[in-house]
């Protein structure tokens, strides 16, 4: 029999102790920098959760495992040395089904604005993802235009390498390829010839999704926002940048 836990939260949707792992993950979830630690004894986490998280911690550090580690560090990652980070990011639920894109734009390492939209009903991961590049890469050409440095970071493999590597053999084909067609043709020539123009003057890099990368979660909020508000055009969030707020939104 597996020997009983207590879990402390400090900062989540509840503050507390709670006796098993579901209930403090929903207490936690999604919560912009959530607090919270798992304790032997109840005597252990009650004196913890009395101590305050920052005198809990000094007094009994937790030991990382190496996901967790990696994942510490993922978050931990400084914004890209350019004057902009262009952060974007698609959210479909099902797969294929309601679709969704989302961007955070950081200038000079601050956050200056978020974008959403471009919902679709019938749409797939891939296609949110896709329209999240071009979208990105449309805000990269007017800060190119300004002088400005910039870095599109996508949580997509798939996104980065079909615009970046797979459709130079593509196009060279007649946009063709052997076996099946190439699927999202037409986003993926959108983007490419986006591309064309921007590669020599602007960074393309991949970004780890959903490990509490700021930028990433942020467009990750905003694309499951552009579903919930069904909204069909592209545009920029008017609401207040509290980023608490909007990290405590819906994931995707």
């Amino acid at each position: 029999m597996a020997k009983k836990k207590f879990y402390v939260v400090w900062h989540g949707r509840q503050s507390g102790i709670f006796t098993d792992w579901p209930s403090t993950e929903a207490a936690v979830s999604g919560v912009a920098g959530a607090k919270y630690k798992g304790y032997s004894s109840e005597a252990e986490a009650r004196a913890a959760l009395t101590m305050g998280y920052q005198k809990a911690i000094a007094a009994n550090p937790p030991k990382a495992r190496p996901a967790a580690k990696k994942a510490a560090k993922a978050a931990a990652a400084p914004l890209p040395d350019t004057d902009w980070a262009i952060y974007a990011d698609g959210a479909c639920d099902p797969n294929p089904g309601k679709a969704g894109t989302g961007i955070a734009v950081y200038r000079d390492g601050q956050i200056a604005e978020l974008w959403f939209g471009l919902y679709n009903p019938t749409g797939t991961n891939n296609t949110a993802e896709l329209n999240g590049l071009i979208e990105a890469l449309k805000l990269a050409r007017k800060a190119r235009e300004q002088g400005a440095s910039v870095t599109v970071l996508c949580d997509s493999q798939y996104a980065i390498n079909a615009v970046s590597r797979w459709a130079d053999g593509w196009a060279a084909q007649g946009w063709t390829r052997k076996g099946d067609p190439i699927k999202n043709l037409e986003l993926i020539q959108t983007a490419y010839a986006l591309w064309q123009t921007l590669k020599q003057e602007v960074t393309l890099a991949h970004v780890a999704g959903h490990a509490g990368i700021e930028g990433n979660e942020l467009a990750d909020r905003m694309s499951v926002y552009a579903v919930d508000q069904q909204e069909t055009a592209f545009i920029r969030y008017s609401e207040p940048l509290d980023l608490a707020q909007i990290l405590a939104m819906r994931a995707g």
